[in-house]
């Protein structure tokens, strides 16, 4: 990116993200003391963000994950990295830092996962990175992908394989009760083991799991 009037690198262009109207101010606050980023747009849902990014063309989305009503984080990710043409990269910008999240994130299409206790600094660093379409990590971040990668599959038996699989293609206990031939307190009993396995509490979290691990057909 270069700027044809001065000659030198254009401005990373960001579109701010996130429904907690102070928070996006303390943003725009910072941002706007960094060398070579131009906020260009602040949004307060995932619809505003995608309808903005459509419009503006940012270079970098400032994403948080959780965005009160309508679609969270991850979804507008996707929908924003989904896209044809000029794709913004997504910098997830969050309080949130469990396996789940981190993975639903990544496989949504985020370039980066950072936490904001980061210091300004490392956020500076982190959407200029973006940018250029690195990968940017806070360190216990990082250090929790790393973590993943080298502990061992969590070991499923065939009947949670089997829940599993169910329960990726959105189905509920009741229905996956039916598909498998089970009752419905079996099907629960299943899931919890499921969770404990798989270090999660949540549908969402599980199949994100199990697609990061390889562990659906």
């Amino acid at each position: 990116m270069t700027d044809p009037a001065a000659g030198g690198p254009a401005p990373v262009r960001i579109l701010v993200c996130d429904d907690h109207v102070v928070v996006r101010a303390g943003l725009l606050a910072l941002l706007d003391s960094a060398p070579g980023i131009e906020v260009v747009g602040e949004a307060g849902t995932g619809e505003e963000a995608l309808a903005l990014a459509a419009r503006l063309a940012p270079d970098v989305v400032l994403m948080d994950l959780q965005l009160g009503a309508g679609i969270d984080g991850v979804e507008t990710t996707r929908r924003l990295t989904a896209g044809t043409g000029s794709v913004p990269h997504v910098l997830v910008l969050t309080t949130y830092d469990t396996d789940a999240d981190i993975t639903r994130a990544i496989e949504a299409g985020a370039t980066g996962y950072l936490l904001k206790a980061e210091r300004p600094e490392e956020l500076f660093a982190a959407i200029h990175a973006a940018a250029q379409g690195r990968t940017a990590l806070s360190g216990p971040v990082a250090g929790r992908v790393m973590a993943n990668l080298r502990k061992p599959r969590p070991a499923l038996t065939d009947r949670e394989r089997d829940i599993l699989a169910q329960l990726a293609t959105g189905l509920g206990n009741r229905e996956i009760a039916r598909a498998l031939f089970i009752s419905e307190a079996t099907v629960k009993t299943h899931l919890r083991r499921i969770y404990d396995k798989l270090g999660v509490d949540t549908r969402a979290g599980a199949v994100a799991v199990a697609k990061e691990q390889r562990l659906l057909p």
